[in-house]
């Protein structure tokens, strides 16, 4: 058997060159791993250590540290309505809706991409021309008409020595899973969302009746002044300060109505509906405080935030484009193939004579581009350097939002307990100015006086109770715990 050697200019030493290079690189990546970063676990999220429970007896809050929280933690405020106006926010809203359409199209994409990179291309063709060309000089005529018939089907597949192909699938599959977390992310915005909206609207709609009782009562402080300026028992200048009271008091029932109708419209178009379909408010006093609160240790918390996933779906993109980066600048081989009948009439086309083939390969090797593939290569680098960072910040951010969260909620519950107190101090006192004025000791303007006192401590009281069932909401949002389709409730009504 004669020995084969291979000369640097021949192409049997370029493929030799190539498929050991190939078998070389087989072994190792050409890009970074795409693992997140080690980042730091903290004992706890705040500054000040989290108490281990919240509020007054009558409104306690405990936190369960390393527990993960129900699927469906809106139910934690014991309202069906509540419940069923999230269900149908999740099956009607038209963002979620958008991102989940996205979402199937990028997995389709990706579908694509993988099988087009897995097996050769294979088309047919057919062709039917009439040309006019020139002639040889000094033979024959000028110029030649004829026709072409052909019909051919051709195959071709590159193969993927370095991995272009394979790394560009697991970008696209990378950048799937973040679309998948964002999606993850958008449908626990709008679970909160409704949450926080619905328990704002109720707060705006007892501050509305509060405020017009409010108002009432001014106008009554109004005509008891003025029938007593009548009889020179008060000045003029006492019944125009009262007036003016009762005025500037009214002034604020526009705005408090336009934020209380914004909220009942925000709430709708989040359930897929027309403003004009607005649902009826809730009772804010109907609503539950949820009485445990599952606080995730901050390790897990790095598995369940759909934006720390999302981020680290991101880092893998960014990891697999350097790669395909690198992969360019190697070689790359290709094989065509092609069969068919062709020929200058229709009978010499499709007869035995017409039949054409062509096989052919194809190696290339970039030697030259301007520095482009380099660049290209240094910017991948970059642009992973940059997702790195973006995932390290992400984490800190998510960490921030938990740590706000639980204080947000420390402070809900003092000031909730203060005008608790608040609350029930003028409220006694109100009720004991009733009896008097049944008993003919107080005066009517005694009586109101009492009320009022009571009506704007159950102002602050109604914001301290929304707010902190609003922050409650933010945290279990800030948990990232996972999300399960809730069964419809029949017979929900608005």
């Amino acid at each position: 058997m004669r020995d084969v050697q291979f000369k640097p200019q021949s192409p049997a030493w370029l493929a030799a060159m190539t498929a050991l290079a190939a078998l070389t690189l087989s072994a190792c990546t050409l890009g970074p791993s795409g693992q997140a970063p080690v980042m730091p676990q903290p004992a706890g999220y705040a500054a000040e250590a989290t108490p281990a429970t919240l509020g007054p007896e009558q409104a306690r809050q405990k936190f369960v540290l390393g527990q993960r929280a129900v699927p469906q933690w809106w139910q934690a405020y014991g309202s069906p309505q509540l419940s069923a106006w999230v269900e149908e926010a999740l099956r009607n809203n038209h963002s979620l809706a958008q991102a989940d359409r996205n979402l199937a199209s990028a997995r389709l994409q990706l579908r694509a991409q993988i099988n087009e990179s897995l097996w050769p291309t294979i088309d047919a063709v057919g062709q039917a021309s009439r040309q006019r060309a020139l002639g040889l000089p000094n033979l024959g005529a000028p110029t030649n008409l004829y026709n072409v018939f052909a019909g051919q089907i051709r195959a071709s597949y590159t193969f993927d020595l370095f991995g272009v192909e394979r790394y560009a699938n697991s970008a696209l599959a990378a950048e799937v899973d973040a679309q998948s977390y964002q999606l993850d992310a958008a449908r626990r915005a709008v679970v909160a969302n409704v949450v926080i909206t619905a328990i704002n609207a109720a707060s705006l709609h007892a501050q509305v009746a509060q405020t017009e009782r409010l108002v009432a009562l001014a106008e009554g402080d109004v005509a008891d002044l003025e029938r007593r300026a009548t009889l020179g028992a008060v000045s003029g200048d006492d019944v125009l300060a009262a007036r003016a009271s009762a005025q500037s008091l009214r002034a604020t029932l526009p705005g408090l109505q336009a934020q209380w109708l914004g909220a009942r419209h925000a709430l709708a178009v989040l359930m897929g509906r027309t403003p004009d379909q607005a649902p009826v408010d809730l009772d804010i006093d109907a609503l539950h405080l949820p009485p445990e609160v599952p606080l995730s240790v901050p390790s897990e918390l790095l598995r369940q935030r759909p934006d720390i996933l999302a981020a680290d779906a991101a880092l893998k993109v960014a990891a697999a484009q350097e790669a395909v980066a690198t992969a360019e600048m190697f070689p790359s081989l290709s094989i065509s193939a092609s069969f068919g009948q062709s020929g200058f009439t229709w009978a010499k086309a499709t007869g035995g004579a017409g039949a054409v083939w062509g096989l052919g390969a194809s190696l290339t090797q970039p030697l030259f581009h301007g520095g482009a593939l380099r660049s290209r290569r240094e910017a991948a680098k970059e642009a992973y350097l940059a997702s790195e960072a973006n995932y390290r910040q992400t984490v800190l951010n998510a960490f921030q939002n938990v740590a706000d969260s639980l204080v947000a909620l420390g402070h809900d519950a003092d000031a909730l307990q203060a005008a608790a107190a608040a609350r029930q101090a003028s409220e006694q006192g109100w009720r004991n100015a009733q009896k008097r004025a049944r008993l003919g000791a107080y005066a009517a303007s005694a009586e109101r006086a009492g009320e009022r006192q009571y009506l704007n401590a159950r102002l602050g009281e109604i914001r301290a109770t929304a707010s902190r069932m609003s922050n409650t909401a933010t945290l279990f949002q800030a948990m990232g715990v996972g999300m399960e389709a809730a069964p419809a409730q029949a017979g929900a009504t608005p």
